[in-house]
């Protein structure tokens, strides 16, 4: 007999960075997964810059990728430019960035989820979810697409972007619209109103593109990708790309004063947007304000495949009227030509603060409902996709009565990410760094492997042939560390002599011929683990101290009202957060240290300041 078309495990709303994700991730572990979008050809549609990763962001994609997750594998098979970041700075700081195929990276996403077992890919328009509140415990139910049709399912992951009642912006202009061309979704917005969730409005920005014919390029630098390019995927032993150059150029004091002049015309600064964007990437507009100092932007212009003329003018995202961007192209350096094909805008979206959420991104409110992407507060497909892959599996965790997988702030990039979401919420839309991490040595780009594919495999993320590469590799690190201990030259062993700053693995190979012929991933690996190893067992004992700490379990549904001592503050806000341990109760923003101290008094019954019978 066949399946139920319209029955599922797990039904995935939205099919952008995070949706995709979220759908392979519980598909990969056995989960019946519907995937519905509003538009079968906008799967995994690059919305903003045709790129994937850069400062932390390459992190996480390799984090994703080390979980089993698709976006590393398709930017390796769909990128035109590939570049390591940082490479000045230490190995925390290397971060991988690649311009992208813009449509060929869509397209093999899109097949790479046409082809997942256990995943119906579907285009439908959502307009309700379904909940079922008997048990006395709101539990999702299901979704009501166009044409009053339901899907039911027990599990339902909500990735639905920038649509959630969009307007777009472009000057004095407004039209509804998440992305130009596409609608907008006003259903689903009422429906988690109606399930009591707190909606508010942030707003993002998209610059102009342009045709580069009319670019005259002798007046900009070229920027051109690495000569050995790092792969994102784990699985990808080498990359073989003609590579496309990027170019730089300039704003200036013409282009500052033309801005000025119709900031009134500017829907941020006219009154017509109230909504708070994204602070470390603001429009063009903003620069101008915020930065009055300043002389001059930076502009890159960025290919967008290999097939097309489109150019992507990253650094002037723009909300301005037409006229004002044709004229302020037109005062850019080599840009004086430039015959723009698509015209920047605004948009406005809801999203749901997620402070609503738990660490597993299951709603509080909803059993079964989960949120990823936009929809809570994020910015960035990196960010998307890693919360879609985390949803995605707690999804099919819960279904399988396992426990949920919480990456811990010193085990991943996601683990910040997720952790500062639920902890802290965002007032504005949030976007990864660096420094954001506070063990970021042990969070680098190239042993994301090492640290997560053992998770991933434990969780059923990470099939066969993954996880065996991955021991093939460890074993390898073995035998070299062991080498290197073994091995002497002037009179100190080779990993002693490694340490040393000025030693490189190019001396180590030329002194011993058995290190020679090792894997460059390998290898670097082995550097890096000898080079900072005291650092890293110096991060390694404050996790522990961390671990400590977050051994202090707060049960569930704790009544901070029983604390009589607390602040008030502190109260609403640990009752609203409803952290599970004091290391996250720590980190909420209000929260004292002698908040701390007086719940940990409480937890261990001891405080002198609990109600009498509590």
């Amino acid at each position: 007999m066949s399946p139920d078309p319209y029955e599922y495990d797990v039904l995935v709303i939205g099919a952008g960075h995070a949706g995709t994700e979220a759908a392979l991730a519980a598909a990969r572990m056995g989960a019946r997964v519907a995937l519905l979008t509003t538009n079968l050809d906008t799967v995994a549609q690059m919305s903003c810059n045709p790129a994937i990763g850069g400062v932390a962001k390459g992190q996480i994609v390799r984090e994703i990728d080390a979980l089993g997750g698709a976006m590393g594998g398709a930017i390796d098979r769909t990128g035109i430019q590939f570049r390591m970041l940082n490479r000045r700075k230490g190995p925390a700081m290397h971060s991988p960035r690649a311009q992208a195929d813009k449509k060929a990276y869509q397209v093999e996403v899109k097949r790479i989820v046409e082809e997942q077992p256990n995943l119906s890919l579907r285009q439908e328009i959502v307009e309700d979810l379904i909940e079922d509140r008997q048990s006395g415990r709101a539990t999702i139910q299901g979704v009501r697409v166009w044409g009053d049709v339901v899907y039911k399912a027990p599990a339902v992951v909500l990735t639905t972007g920038t649509f959630l009642q969009a307007i777009m912006h472009t000057g004095e202009s407004q039209s509804a619209g998440g992305r130009a061309g596409e609608g907008t979704t006003k259903g689903i917005s009422g429906a988690l109103q109606r399930m009591g969730f707190r909606l508010a409005r942030f707003k993002t920005g998209t610059p102009p593109r342009i045709n580069g014919r009319t670019i005259d390029f002798a007046r900009t630098e070229e920027q051109p990708g690495d000569d050995n390019p790092t792969p994102f995927s784990f699985l990808t032993d080498e990359l073989h790309v003609d590579q496309l150059p990027c170019w730089i150029t300039y704003t200036n004091d013409e282009v500052h004063e033309l801005i000025r002049a119709n900031l009134r015309r500017a829907p941020m600064y006219s009154g017509q947007i109230n909504s708070s964007g994204p602070r470390y990437c603001p429009s063009i507009e903003d620069k101008v304000v915020r930065f009055a100092d300043k002389d001059q932007h930076q502009v890159f212009l960025e290919p967008e495949g290999y097939e097309t003329r489109e150019v992507y003018v990253n650094g002037v995202s723009t909300s301005l009227p037409r006229d004002v961007q044709d004229a302020m192209l037109r005062r850019i350096p080599g840009l004086e030509r430039a015959e723009i094909m698509r015209y920047g805008y605004a948009v406005e979206y809801d999203y749901c603060p997620p402070d609503q959420l738990r660490p597993s991104l299951q709603t509080k409110a909803v059993d079964g409902l989960y949120f990823a992407g936009q929809i809570n507060g994020t910015t960035g497909y990196e960010e998307a996709g890693a919360q879609g892959l985390i949803a995605g599996a707690n999804a099919a965790l819960k279904l399988q009565g396992e426990e949920p997988l919480v990456l811990r702030r010193e085990e991943a990039y996601i683990g910040v990410l997720i952790d500062d979401l639920v902890t802290c919420g965002v007032d504005e839309p949030y976007r990864m760094f660096t420094s954001r991490a506070e063990y970021r040595l042990l969070l680098r780009q190239d042993n994301a492997d090492r640290r997560l594919t053992p998770i991933g495999r434990r969780a059923g993320l990470v099939g066969d042939a993954r996880n065996e590469r991955l021991q093939v590799k460890l074993g390898e690190i073995e035998r070299v560390r062991k080498l290197l201990k073994s091995r002497r030259h002037e009179d100190v062993s080779l990993e002693k002599f490694l340490r040393r700053p000025d030693a490189a693995w190019s001396d180590l190979s030329d002194i011993s011929t058995d290190l020679a012929d090792v894997s460059a991933d390998v290898a670097q690996q082995v550097v890096h683990d000898v080079k900072y190893e005291g650092y890293v067992e110096r991060q390694l004992a404050q996790i522990e101290r961390q671990r400590r700490m977050a051994s202090k379990k707060i049960p569930a549904n704790f009544d901070y009202q029983r604390i009589s001592h607390l602040r008030s503050e502190a109260r609403e806000k640990l009752s609203r957060i409803e952290p599970t341990s004091l290391e996250q109760a720590e980190r909420i923003s209000g929260v004292t240290p002698a908040d701390i101290a007086l719940l940990l008094a409480h937890l261990e019954g001891r405080s002198p300041g609990a109600r009498a019978g509590s």
